[in-house]
This record gives C-alpha cells, structure tokens and sequence, in this order.
C-alpha cells in the first residue's frame, strides 16, 4: 500500500491516522508545482485529479479524497471511529464539515498573489468555522474522548492557522496541543520536517 502525498498538505492527516490505526504503508512524496513523484513518476498518471492525497491499496485499487480515504482507515481499524448507533454517522458528518467548510476555507491562503483583503476574508470564514468547532468540542477529542480518524484531518488544518493570522479559540488551541503531542502526531510531522 502506498499514500501519494505532498509536505504539509491534508495527505498529513492520512499519515497520522494510518500511524495510529497500525497500518503499515509506503509513502511517496509528490512535488504538486511539477506534478512529479518523488521517484520521478508523473503523477497526473498516478492519480488524474492532480493533487494529493492517493491512497493505492494492495490490490491496485486507488482511494482518493481525505473524506474517503480516513473513512476507509476508520472502517479498518474501529477503534478510530465513534461508538453507537450514529457514531459512523457523527464521524461522516465531522470529516464533511473538515473537508467543505473548515479546509475549502483556508484555500485563498495557498493561492498565489492573493490580495491582502481576501486573506482577511479568508481568516474571518476560518475563525467562524473554526469557532463552532470549538463550541461543540465537549471532550478531549472532536467526537468524544477517544480519538477518532477526524482528529488527524482538523489537526493538520489548524497546522496553518497561525501562519497565516488566524487565531485558535482556546478549546482548539489546548485540543491542537493535545494532539501534538502524541507519538503518531510527532512522527508524521518528524517524518516530512515540519516543526508546528
């Protein structure tokens, strides 16, 4: 199994749920500018759509977009999923909300030339997604007090707040502490030299 992914782009979030589920897997980094692997290969023939995260399975078969990619690692390892009857539900619900709202809203940030006053947009729309997050976190993880395949992709999206002037409320910025600090949270960052 091999997950295409770029240095602190979403596909961060694939290899800290990989980590914490147990599953092993080979990485191939992926210059996004120049559309080529690490190795050399074209990736606009690994996976058409251009950018990362891929996951290729054993079988061939190719799983792309986090909402896919983690719900397939939740369906793996259980653990990394809510409990009870609308858990698989909640988690849907959560890795949406992540992937339309909370990261479609940091985009104008990674857009090249941007003017000053779309990235004060952009920072008010982060900060009002990210505020109901913070409303609703009632535990230790997004979903509750376990962590759950959610976890890693809101992680790696507050890994570009600061950078880019938005603030975490105080619940997420204890939350996003807590999360850095785990084993499989340093080790996916060590592993591409981010220091957050």
């Amino acid at each position: 199994m091999k997950l295409y992914y770029a240095i602190g782009a979403c596909s961060l979030a694939d290899k800290i749920a990989l980590a914490e589920a147990g599953i092993p897997c080979d990485f191939e980094r992926v210059e996004l500018h120049t559309r080529t692997t690490e190795t050399g290969a074209d990736y606009a023939a690994i996976n058409p759509k251009g950018y990362v995260p891929a996951l290729v399975l054993d079988s061939g078969e190719m799983i792309t977009e986090n909402i896919a990619i983690l719900s397939w690692i939740a369906e793996q390892s259980p653990t990394l999923r809510p409990e009870g009857p609308l858990g698989w539900f909640r988690l849907l619900e959560s890795l949406a909300y992540i992937s339309t709202e909370v990261h479609k809203s940091f985009h104008t940030f990674f857009i090249p030339d941007v003017t000053e006053e779309a990235k004060e947009k952009a920072r008010a729309l982060a900060t009002l997604r990210l505020d109901y997050l913070a409303a609703s976190l009632g535990d230790a993880y997004l979903l509750g007090p376990k962590l759950t395949v959610a976890d890693p992709y809101l992680f790696v999206i507050m890994t570009w707040a600061k950078p880019n002037g938005v603030v975490l409320p105080a619940p997420l910025a204890a939350y996003y502490e807590r999360m850095k600090a785990r084993p499989a949270v340093a080790a996916a960052l060590a592993s591409e030299g981010l220091q957050v």
